[in-house]
């Protein structure tokens, strides 16, 4: 729904994407190094863990990203190394043994961006966000008005436009159940809302559509790779502590 009111030119020329995604779950230092704290396991930090996502959303929604430069920080140094298991732990929480290990993920980071279209942008992560579970919040302001999302309230988007009559002017509620709106049609009656489990429906519907209609799926490998240029750029930005163009 967010694409296709800037589509539509509702909220005009793009000039800010602000994204955060923050979490709260390794807070206690008491946290095992579970494979997602293990550098040659999950091969990132909450770069390629959460802000992939939010990456992803503002390539959709914006446009390519052009260069970047951030910051990041480990809070805790040393954690417990979780206790042997049969098979692949893919736990979120294992437990700890008594010997300790180097954590060499950072814990947040932020990271300023230039787009391509010359809007401006700010990603955040953090997993030491005191209260916050899986809060994805997506906010792009444009020339004409500005649209906010959350994802732990995903049935809803809020839509700002300047050009409605002043005095009356302020963030519109959209609950986005009604048939016209995007999936909406295949699901329930207006206003009984969907859950997260649905959007992997969507994805199977879009991916088994394309391919009825021999046409390449969205998203694709491509859109991976793209992901992907972005995060090493970040990468490359803190080794070098300056702005890094993306190559392609």
């Amino acid at each position: 729904m967010a694409k296709k009111l800037i589509e539509e030119g509702k909220i005009g020329k793009i000039y800010h994407f602000r994204a955060l995604y923050l979490q709260d779950w390794v807070m206690d230092p008491g946290v095992s190094c579970v494979w997602r704290l293990q550098k040659d396991v999950a091969g990132s930090d909450v770069l390629g863990d959460l802000l992939s996502h939010t990456i992803h959303m503002a390539r959709y929604l914006v446009g390519e990203l052009s260069e970047v430069n951030r910051m990041q920080e480990t809070f805790v140094k040393k954690r417990a190394k979780p206790k042997p298991k049969t098979g692949l732990d893919v736990q979120m929480f294992a437990e700890s043994s008594n010997e300790f290990e180097d954590i060499i993920v950072d814990d947040s980071t932020l990271f300023l961006a230039r787009f391509k279209n010359g809007a401006l942008g700010s990603f955040e992560s953090s997993r030491y966000a005191c209260g916050r579970k899986n809060g994805m919040r997506i906010e792009v302001n444009g020339s004409k008005g500005s649209i906010l999302f959350e994802q732990e309230d995903m049935n809803i988007l809020w839509f700002y436009s300047n050009e409605d009559c002043e005095g009356i002017r302020g963030f519109k509620r959209i609950q986005a159940t009604e048939p016209e709106h995007p999936y909406m049609s295949a699901w329930w009656p207006v206003g009984h809302i969907i859950g997260y489990e649905n959007t992997f429906v969507h994805l199977i519907y879009d991916f088994m559509k394309a391919m009825d209609e021999n046409k390449m799926p969205y998203p694709n490998f491509i859109d991976g790779v793209e992901c992907q240029r972005v995060i090493d750029a970040v990468e490359r930005s803190v080794k070098g502590r300056n702005w890094v163009s993306i190559g392609r």
